[in-house]
């Protein structure tokens, strides 16, 4: 026991020096803006509508949304949009201030106007005259236009310094008004406020001038900024420069983003998936940070604590922005800020919190349960404990068991979780080996890790079966088995030149030169994507007209992107395999036709099946058993995170 007790001590003094030396120092360190004093580095964007608890967990100042400037003419998404500040308004904005100030953070509010691309009623507003694809008329915006933009932006500003917001974030990027008459992509006139850049960067700097006045000199302006457009005719970065320096005459901070948002080639650039490099826009920040007077902040996939601390560390920027990070664990900042960076859910960059991306069908988080669904679903800081302990039984840990698991554990129920593979994560673990995969490997590492800091009994390279499990006298049993390939019914499929797609992912070594691909869906075209990648040559068959179906909007266009890199990746869409040989693969074309081509190794990548039959095993052994994830219906990682949390909840 003495022996026990002392290894027990050492672990914990090695594991409190290593929290020591990940304390993130310099991303913890407090900055002055113009008076406004914030605690770290940490900035919250205005991604998602829970600003309380981005702020209780530790970041150190949240914008909390936007406002509109111009009732009626500039909102993205409505023309009866509410003007935050008018009369039967400013309760509710005032209790956005309030929730984030509850958090200790300081509260800002983003300024948008949405210029040409605005849901209007009648016309919209822009640096050139045009009909819009929709019929709606944008007018070029003449003196007497600005002067009543101009007034209405004083009119926010102002209305947003009284309600209490610490500071204002002006969105001059992603292609909204301002950007708009910055961008030669937008603005095509000929008079003062067209050509040149000096000529184009007139009405925003009077935008920012009018602003000022407003607020007054003592009260702190951030404004976000597109250094690139990701488009043909993009916006010059050295034009972004000379704009900077004339904007930081009126502004504390810049915020340096990319892309444009109305634009889809150009959105993935806003919003990167994980099949972009991690911090994109720190080029243009640090050239930024190099050429101005004041702090700069940059935004999109700064990934982790270390991350965010090195660049800061490095003089790089002063600040970091994070948007799905927090809506991914609103208590990244506390838990890297408190030396446990083991415990940050991170985010995979799949979009799927993205409105655009889904196009409404089906917006969440696929590691955050309670994104999208604050209403019904609890923080996990504020699920409790449950009133009875009961002893629940886990079966599988792919992503819902695992998550099932953890969060029973952290009910205070006493959990066994059963594997039969020899580690844990289910097909996380596939997806993890694969290229561009990070995100999933962090996320694998932050599973088992969780698991590990918990009292729960993991039964590795056991095989569960109805009997074992009534053995272990469960009150309840959760079933998260998973899903197994599909195998189509095709001549010679069972050729020894067929790999499933999974032993194709963990054994890239063993295919050929010339790889043919049948299903196009997401994991085909991921594993079409790595092949190409390391030079080998591969074909799609797919059955439908798109790749990747079943991902959303925003991943294809990156996946789209990332193929027409690759001449050595073709897509034969509308065709279907008939038949399998030694040498070659007979498929049908989108005509009808058949056709021929030679191959070293098919892949089969079409889909995955539930295990209903399996599933229904357990069913009986107690009455409180639930069936989650792909074993009922295979579908994603956001939907296996989700029913293992809500129904361990129920336990």
């Amino acid at each position: 026991m003495l022996k026990k007790g002392f290894m027990h001590f050492m672990m914990n003094l090695r594991d409190d020096r290593e929290r020591r030396n990940e304390m993130f120092d310099h991303l913890f360190q407090p900055i002055n803006i113009n008076g406004m004093i914030l605690k770290n580095r940490i900035i919250a964007t205005p991604t998602g509508d829970d600003f309380e608890e981005k702020a209780m967990g530790g970041a150190a100042l949240v914008i909390a949304g936007h406002a509109i400037v111009e009732p009626g003419k500039s909102s993205f998404a409505s023309p009866d949009e509410p003007y935050l500040f008018s009369k039967y308004e400013r309760e509710k904005t005032r209790e956005r201030v309030l929730k984030i100030h509850k958090g200790g953070a300081k509260a800002s509010i983003e300024i948008f106007h949405g210029g040409q691309d605005a849901r209007v009623h009648d016309y919209a507003k822009g640096p050139s005259g045009f009909v819009r694809s929709d019929g709606v008329e944008v007018k070029e915006m003449d003196e007497e236009m600005m002067e009543e933009t101009l007034d209405w932006f004083a009119q926010t500003v102002q209305g947003a310094k009284k309600i209490g917001f610490d500071s204002i974030f002006l969105h001059f990027g992603h292609g909204w008004l301002p950007a708009q008459f910055l961008s030669p992509h937008y603005n095509h006139r000929t008079d003062e406020y067209g050509g040149s850049i000096e000529n184009r960067c007139r009405f925003p700097l009077r935008i920012l001038e009018t602003i000022r006045k407003a607020v007054g000199t003592n009260y702190p302006i951030d404004m976000r900024i597109s250094a690139y457009e990701w488009i043909d005719d993009s916006i010059d970065f050295e034009d972004v420069l000379y704009f900077l320096k004339k904007a930081q005459n009126y502004v504390d901070t810049v915020q340096v983003s990319s892309g444009i948002d109305k634009i889809f080639e150009s959105n993935i650039h806003c919003i990167t998936t994980n099949l972009e490099e991690v911090m994109p826009n720190l080029k243009y920040a640090k050239k930024i940070k190099e050429e101005l007077d004041i702090p700069v902040s940059m935004v999109s996939a700064i990934l982790t604590p270390k991350m965010a601390d090195e660049i800061i560390a490095k003089g790089y920027v002063d600040m970091v922005a994070f948007g799905r990070s927090l809506l991914a664990d609103p208590y990244w900042p506390k838990k890297a800020m408190q030396g446990h960076p083991e415990d940050i859910v991170p985010c995979l960059r799949c979009s799927n919190c993205y409105h655009i991306a889904t196009d409404h069908w089906n917006v969440g988080c696929s590691v955050n349960p309670r994104y999208h669904n604050e209403d019904f679903i609890p923080s996990n800081r504020c699920i409790g404990k449950a009133i009875e302990k009961k002893h629940v039984v886990i079966i599988g840990a792919g992503p819902a068991g695992l998550k099932a698991a953890i969060t029973a554990s952290d009910r205070g129920h006493d959990v066994t979780l059963i594997e039969k593979s020899n580690s844990l994560g289910g097909l996380l673990k596939v997806i993890a080996s694969e290229k561009h995969k990070e995100e999933v490997q962090r996320l694998l590492k932050y599973y088992r890790t969780q698991i590990d800091k918990r009292p729960i009994q993991v039964l590795l390279n056991t095989q569960a079966t109805p009997e074992m499990v009534k053995a272990l006298n469960p009150d309840s049993i959760l079933i998260a088995i998973g899903a197994k390939e599909r195998i189509l019914p095709i001549s010679g499929i069972d050729n020894k030149k067929v790999v499933l797609a999974t032993n194709a992912i963990m054994n890239p070594d063993m295919l050929g030169q010339k790889v043919a691909i049948l299903g196009g869906g997401s994991i085909g075209c991921e594993i079409a994507l790595e092949l190409a990648e390391d030079g080998k040559d591969v074909s799609i068959i797919e059955v439908t007209d798109l790749l990747a179906a079943n991902a959303n909007s925003l991943y294809r266009e990156a996946l789209r992107q990332k193929f027409l890199l690759h001449d050595n990746i073709h897509s034969l869409l509308s065709c279907s395999c008939t038949k399998i040989e030694d040498e070659k693969i007979l498929y049908k074309d989108r005509n009808g036709q058949e056709q021929i081509f030679t191959y070293d190794n098919l892949i089969l990548s079409t889909g995955l099946l539930p295990q209903i039959d399996l599933v229904e095993q357990f069913y009986g052994i107690c009455r409180d058993t639930v069936a989650i994830g792909d074993c009922i219906k295979p579908s994603s990682i956001m939907n296996a995170n989700y029913e293992g949390f809500v129904n361990a909840l129920n336990i």
